[in-house]
């Protein structure tokens, strides 16, 4: 983080006297935003990309795509259970992988603002999907995964695979402050709601005594959130052409 504010901060003195807004005659621009998270901060792990297009000077359509699923849930998981057993003190593990995307369409207009920076509002809708896949090799965990709470048998095993969507609407407002020619860095700052839908699941038991092989169902459910987190809320670097 200290490297890049050092990086950011040179970019920023070395521009001061070249940079000014670009014009029409660079309708589009590409940008890289970064994330910030309520919980964890910064969220290296979820980038995003942005495109727009100025239609004209104050009004931008937005296309983008990141990966994540907006609220900051991590990609992968992995836990060692125990079987509590004082005299073996055997283990096994539990892992969770998933995959998760958001995008987003949307537009801004921007406001007059001065000869280096333009700020102006945003509105977008989002939507997105991914699945999660929790698998567990010699141990049986609770649903949860709570490794706490987790027994152990040797030779048992878990898995189970759902999927996930997810549909929303954010309002904001941001800025753009170019620091040499069509290079530029920006925040945004918004307001979102989200709806979650995670789906029904099925899962797979396999157990040695007695040596067994379970089906199960799991119920799906339903959430959703009014923040202004994760996608919400973010650091941007993009560059005019």
């Amino acid at each position: 983080m200290k490297k890049l504010a050092i990086l950011v901060g040179a970019i920023v003195l070395t521009g001061s006297t070249f940079a000014q807004k670009a014009t029409l005659d660079n309708p589009w621009s590409l940008e890289g935003v970064i994330n910030y998270n309520s919980t964890s901060g910064i969220d290296w792990q979820a980038p995003t990309i942005r495109a727009r297009y100025f239609v004209n000077e104050n009004i931008a359509a937005r296309v983008q795509l990141g990966l994540g699923d907006g609220l900051g849930t991590p990609m992968k998981e992995s836990y060692t259970v125990y079987d509590g057993d004082s005299l073996n003190g055997a283990t096994g593990t539990a892992e969770i992988k998933r995959m998760n995307w958001v995008a987003q369409i949307g537009g801004e207009y921007h406001l007059a603002g001065t000869d280096r920076m333009s700020p102006y509002f945003a509105l977008g809708i989002n939507f997105g999907g991914g699945s999660q896949k929790q698998t567990t090799s010699e141990a049986l965990p609770d649903i949860n995964l709570d490794a706490s709470n987790s027994s152990y048998s040797k030779g048992d095993s878990y898995t189970d695979e759902a999927k996930m969507s997810m549909f929303g609407v954010s309002v904001g407002a941001g800025m753009d402050f170019y620091v040499v020619e069509n290079l530029y860095l920006g925040v945004e700052l918004g307001l979102g709601f989200s709806s979650y839908n995670y789906k029904d699941f099925t899962g797979t038991m396999t157990t040695t005594t007695p040596a067994t092989t379970t089906e199960f169902f799991g119920a799906g459910y339903k959430e959703s959130h009014l923040n202004t987190g994760a996608a919400n809320a973010a650091f941007r670097l993009g560059w005019r052409f």
